[in-house]
């Protein structure tokens, strides 16, 4: 049952089945012969004494009844062995059965008894007063079905509040500081769900603090390199020394500085997605042509194709893209727009040699450096890092794609803009 309501109402189910079942069961084997049913019997015996034969006339019976019918005061009905009636004394009593020589008849106004004289007579008798209701038998009743879908339910529920406990202690602890906390994933419905719901939660949770620890941590060492370099240009002139080469160094150690502070800011919103992202239809080609144009030895070649998304961060990732390329790898670079598996594709390679099959996926990490190949050269340490969040964000992805001759090649994938309806 991959419902909690499923489970819950077939448990309600299932109990009330076994209660009728227990009820049919006991009703089987329950006695014939009541008191009640023993009473009725000897007092149809006694008024059969008192009736005239069969062959009296109908006034003289009825005057039998109506004696019998103020004497005992209950209600009585005198049939022939057609099933006839013939005298009939208070409330109307339902006429005999056709295959029972004596036992309960149920009519309109209650329970009667019918007894088959020794003359084929039928005697048909009740009581005038409507009979007492058995209130404690009936409280034992309904107390009995409320015990059996007790009994019946607790095992559900008990289940069910155990695992929902083991989720709260899962919860708890991961407030208390436990990043590592899991839950165990019980059954197939809802309450399961939820449980692989706070599993992932809790992953999500643990990466994304593990990430910013480690982005502080490199953060830390990679702001320290430019602000020394800065520290030692402003120490050179101000003992005039280095004239304008240094104040040019000093102007690249500073811009170096205020584009890893902007990095850092970009991707801090968009893993924490605080970024309002616009949602425009841009034209890939188009926007690969502009930014390509920014750079030597650069060539363009595809299609056109259409993605709907935020243009600034777009232009971003391609030029991240091409930054790296021109910063770690070899002349030309190229760029390739087209479709790919029903997505736009925007790929861009060059001459370089690659990394290593071990490190395709790390290159995509914050402040990651490959010292076996070629990305060596100075650089912030998250340009990659920008590109795989903002394809992410535009609902994309961002992968190392070595293809034959060019193994320095990186592959972006967007959702393609769906198309407008002519009117």
């Amino acid at each position: 049952m991959r419902h909690l309501y499923h489970q819950l109402y077939l448990t309600i189910i299932a109990s009330l089945l076994l209660v009728v079942l227990i009820a049919g069961l006991l009703w089987r084997l329950a006695p014939g012969d009541t008191p009640g049913s023993r009473a009725f019997e000897i007092a149809g015996e006694l008024m059969a004494a008192e009736l005239p034969p069969p062959s009296a006339a109908p006034a003289t019976q009825q005057e039998a009844i109506d004696r019998l019918h103020d004497r005992l005061d209950i209600d009585l009905g005198l049939f022939d062995g057609a099933r006839r009636l013939v005298a009939a004394a208070g409330r109307p009593v339902p006429p005999p059965p056709a295959r029972q020589s004596h036992g309960w008849i149920y009519g309109r106004d209650g329970a009667a008894w019918a007894m088959k004289l020794s003359d084929n007579r039928w005697i048909v008798a009740r009581p005038s007063l409507p009979p007492h209701r058995p209130v404690f038998r009936l409280i034992v009743f309904l107390g009995g079905i409320a015990l059996a879908v007790a009994l019946c339910a607790y095992p559900v529920v008990r289940r069910l509040t155990g695992r929902l406990e083991r989720l709260q202690h899962g919860v708890e602890q991961l407030g208390s500081g436990d990043l590592s906390a899991r839950v165990e994933i019980e059954g197939n419905d809802e309450v399961a769900r939820l449980a692989a719901s706070f599993n992932r939660a809790a992953a999500r949770i643990e990466e994304l603090v593990e990430a910013r620890k480690q982005l502080l941590a490199n953060t830390s060492h990679e702001l320290r390199t430019p602000l020394s370099r800065i520290r030692l240009g402003i120490e050179f002139l101000l003992e005039g020394g280095g004239g304008n080469r240094r104040k040019t160094e000093l102007l690249g150690d500073i811009a170096e500085l205020d584009g890893l502070i902007d990095g850092i800011l970009l991707s801090s919103r968009l893993d924490a997605e605080a970024v309002a992202r616009a949602d425009e239809e841009i034209d890939l080609l188009a926007l690969a042509a502009e930014e390509g144009a920014r750079y030597e030895n650069c060539t363009l070649e595809g299609e056109s194709v259409s993605v709907r998304g935020d243009r600034s961060l777009l232009q971003r990732m391609l030029r991240n893209l091409l930054d790296n390329a021109q910063r770690h790898g070899s002349p030309p670079i190229e760029i390739l727009v087209g479709r790919h598996d029903g997505r736009a594709s925007v790929v861009v390679s060059d001459q370089g040699p690659g990394v290593p099959a071990s490190e395709r996926e790390r290159i995509f990490s914050p402040f990651y450096r490959s010292w076996s190949g070629r990305l060596t050269s100075r650089g912030t340490g998250l340009g990659l890092t920008l590109v795989r969040q903002i394809a992410s964000t535009h609902g994309g992805s961002a992968r190392w794609a070595p293809a034959g001759n060019l193994p320095s090649r990186i592959e972006v994938t967007l959702p393609l803009a769906p198309k407008t309806p002519v009117t």
